[in-house]
């Protein structure tokens, strides 16, 4: 289900998970298409980053008898999307990890300078060490977004975190890899690079207009 191209970066090959994301990308796809493709496709991400989260074992009554199975347990998880376009994956991430905790980061980018400016940070002082974070947000691009939140985790004691994304630029992995390396990014592709205005070329245009229609 999915291509390691190393340790740190994930990409998703799944037949279904192209036929989504050749949908997203298409400009002619109408806003409730894109917000269908864009959870499912979240979906997949969140299982490809869930896969390695620490189980217990427990013996669960059955109408037949006693089942050996396996929980979750107390261990806390954090989903964090950036604002305003990682609402588009939200639902699915809550679908999934219903006893999640789910932290809003605000940050826009600045289009000239094309650095994160924070708007909206909720956070606890610290976290327990086991604490779990998935951040998501569909496009990694500079990945300036991307390092700002993993650093606003860090400084509240979490280790354990992934960036999740449906579109990236080499650029932007490259970035986080630099400033962040012990944090895995997991994606559905990495495109070809960035334009002059930092977009990712050929992307899928702008994900929180297509989203929310306001394109």
């Amino acid at each position: 289900m999915s291509q390691v191209i190393n340790p740190m970066t994930v990409i998703l090959d799944h037949p279904l998970v192209h036929h989504a994301l050749a949908d997203l990308r298409d400009r002619n796809t109408p806003t409730s298409r894109f917000r269908q493709r864009a959870r499912e496709l979240a979906k997949f991400l969140i299982l490809e980053a869930t896969r390695d989260l620490e189980t217990d074992p427990v013996d669960i009554e059955t109408v037949l008898g006693i089942a050996k199975g396996k929980t979750l347990g107390n261990r806390p998880i954090v989903v964090a999307p950036i604002l305003r376009a990682g609402l588009a994956m939200v639902e699915s991430a809550m679908e999934l990890l219903p006893e999640a905790e789910v932290r809003h980061i605000g940050l826009y980018r600045n289009e000239s300078s094309l650095t994160p400016v924070e708007y909206y940070v909720n956070l606890p002082e610290s976290y327990p060490p086991e604490t779990t974070v998935l951040i998501i947000d569909p496009m990694l691009a500079t990945g300036g977004s991307a390092v700002a939140t993993i650093e606003l985790f860090k400084r509240r004691g979490v280790s354990r975190i992934k960036f999740l994304c449906l579109i990236a630029s080499p650029e932007g992995v490259q970035h986080v890899h630099d400033m962040h390396p012990d944090v895995p990014v997991l994606t559905v592709s990495v495109d070809d690079h960035l334009n002059e205005k930092g977009y990712i070329v050929p992307g899928l245009g702008d994900a929180g207009d297509r989203t929310f229609g306001t394109r």
